[in-house]
């Protein structure tokens, strides 16, 4: 199952979108309504905004003067970064980001993302951050994560991925996106894995995203002071 699923039917109406384009770059950086409720999380959100496109204005006008200066020719600078709402529960907003750069290169490149807005402490939690440790994780998540990505891959690219030498290992939970989804609104009862380009494959077969149901061996691994936020499928 896709992340698209873990999504499910949360509301994906869109506010504060900021769009801008010059001679050097195309900029876009949208969140969604539920996050522009929350009057600290907005602020951190179009602080976000101010410093991504700050950066964009400043990378790609240093790269069209080196390309002046050394007579290549410029691309021009890209960068679109979403936020959407993975699930919207009494305690926690959880939501997920896409993130896509384009930096004058062969091609851009896509990253995921995850935030947790802990509505009773007002503030933001890492997924991963609830949980008792990045081993425990590990162990409660990714053995059916990468049985399932083992069979994606080889359905991705065939036989060969059975000698990759490169690609294919199961990954660290560190070097994966996390998100924290419900089904009845109410409490966390899937795990979203994303793992993006090159970390268990090629850039060619693009981000391998999988959901799993909180199974009691999760919630054994959520830290005591989360755990009623979480309920086993």
């Amino acid at each position: 199952m896709r992340v698209g699923w873990l999504i499910g039917t949360a509301m994906l109406a869109v506010t504060q979108a900021a769009s801008g384009q010059s001679a050097d770059y195309d900029f876009a950086y949208r969140y969604p309504l539920q996050a522009a409720r929350i009057a600290p999380l907005k602020a951190w959100l179009e602080a976000d905004k101010a410093k991504q496109r700050a950066t964009i204005a400043r990378d790609a006008s240093t790269f069209r003067r080196e390309a002046k200066r050394d007579g290549f020719p410029f691309r021009k600078y890209e960068a679109q970064k979403e936020w959407k709402v993975v699930a919207d529960t009494p305690r926690f907003l959880s939501l997920s980001v896409s993130d896509y750069s384009y930096s004058g290169g062969a091609h851009g490149g896509t990253a995921s993302g995850g935030l947790l807005w802990d509505k009773r402490a007002g503030r933001r939690v890492d997924p991963k951050a609830v949980f008792v440790s990045h081993t425990a994780l590990q162990a409660a998540v990714m053995p059916g994560w990468c049985r399932w990505m083992t069979a994606e891959r080889t359905r991705r690219v065939g036989a060969v991925a059975e000698n990759d030498a490169t690609f294919g290992k199961c990954p660290p939970i560190k070097d994966v996106t996390v998100l924290l989804g419900s089904s009845n609104g109410r409490t966390f009862d899937r795990i979203g894995v994303i793992a993006d380009q090159y970390v268990v494959g090629s850039y060619a077969e693009g981000q391998y995203e999988h959901t799993l149901p909180a199974t009691a061996a999760v919630l054994r691994a959520v830290k005591p002071e989360y755990r009623g936020a979480f309920a086993a499928r």
